[in-house]
């Protein structure tokens, strides 16, 4: 989606990626290579500037670029936000909170951290981990064993429990010179630990609050591209940093049909130095993701295409049951049509 948006904005796209299917060979050059092959790695060095659309790059492949070309965002904010405790600790200096945690290195390091951390926490890998994956829940001491030992006995964090009323996530961009934009606050649905809707309204009450943490996240962090910020809303209106992505994000896709910038243009204007301006879009919209789908729940395509507002986007994948295939976007005069449409569009889609 990068490169799609990309393309007509005049920019000539190349996409390094080991798999002879990456769906951005439809439009882009694509170096099929490892992402340390030295040959692929020489080849993007002649671009005007590399960006990353997702976290999982080995760190030496940057760095192997970096004094050649441009990389945004760096290497060194990349291997932040890779590990779990190394982010929490860098959003605690930038003036954000976080849940309460605790480094586990070593069965040793097991002994009394439930209480450590409240009493209940989620035990997740240091590294790697997505939709949901590579993190157990644990709500008592004897668990906690079982729970490292299920990971892998692999380098874990163990956070405190949140005891939340939503989820929501912000996008901020910033341009190597200092300049800054914002998408909009989008609160967010998850099922089974995967993300199945984003609801953008304007005028959230908590959106002022989250873009002041991700102005300083971005400014202390000397951000250049785009970071995405997901957030724990607490009772009392408190929004704490659960995790960062710095990257275009699966609860921003709904820009792309919201009226205004998109975040896939925020993050290659961003990459290429070019002038920003803030990405939330100009109507209510929402976002539902299509997963793989088990036998016989197929979305229904006719429907979803005949509702009124909704655009659908394939990614060209094969399909595998509950991996991200696509997703649809709606937009709306007002929160009441939105939310009328979106009550629609989940029935079409299971």
């Amino acid at each position: 989606m990068l490169a799609l948006t990309a393309v007509p904005l005049g920019v000539r796209v190349v996409v390094l990626e080991p798999d002879p299917q990456a769906p951005a060979r439809v439009c882009a050059e694509h170096l099929q290579a490892a992402y340390t092959d030295e040959a692929g790695l020489e080849r993007l060095a002649a671009c005007d500037a590399v960006t990353l659309e997702f976290e999982n790059v080995p760190l030496e492949a940057l760095a192997y670029l970096e004094g050649r070309v441009p990389v945004r965002p760096a290497g060194a904010l990349l291997e932040r936000s890779k590990h779990r405790a190394r982010e929490k600790d860098a959003l605690r200096a930038a003036g954000a909170a976080t849940a309460p945690f605790k480094v586990i290195a070593s069965e040793a390091d097991l002994t009394g951290a439930l209480a450590e951390v409240g009493g209940r926490g989620v035990l997740k890998t240091s590294e790697l981990g997505y939709d949901g994956k590579g993190q157990v829940r644990v709500s008592h001491e004897a668990e906690l064993l079982p729970a490292w030992e299920a990971l892998g006995r692999l380098p874990c964090v163990l956070e405190g429990w949140v005891d939340f009323t939503r989820e929501v996530s912000l996008g901020v961009a910033r341009t190597a010179g200092g300049e800054l934009a914002f998408g909009g606050l989008t609160e967010n649905v998850h099922r089974n630990g995967v993300l199945r809707r984003s609801l953008y309204l304007p005028g959230d009450p908590a959106e002022a609050q989250a873009r002041a943490l991700a102005r300083a996240v971005a400014e202390r962090w000397n951000l250049e591209g785009l970071l995405t910020l997901e957030f724990f809303e607490l009772p009392g209106g408190e929004l704490l940093v659960n995790e960062v992505a710095p990257r275009v994000h699966n609860s921003g896709h709904l820009t792309q049909d919201g009226g205004g910038l998109s975040q896939f243009e925020a993050q290659v204007r961003a990459a290429l130095g070019w002038p920003l301006h803030d990405f939330a879009p100009l109507l209510p919209c929402a976002m539902v993701n299509i997963l793989g789908w088990p036998e016989d729940h197929e979305p229904d395509w006719p429907g979803i295409l005949a509702l009124e507002g909704a655009r659908l986007h394939l990614y060209g994948k094969a399909h595998k049951p509950g991996r991200k295939l696509g997703h649809v976007n709606l937009a709306a005069p007002n929160e009441a049509v939105l939310r009328g449409r979106l009550a629609e569009l989940e029935q079409l889609i299971p």
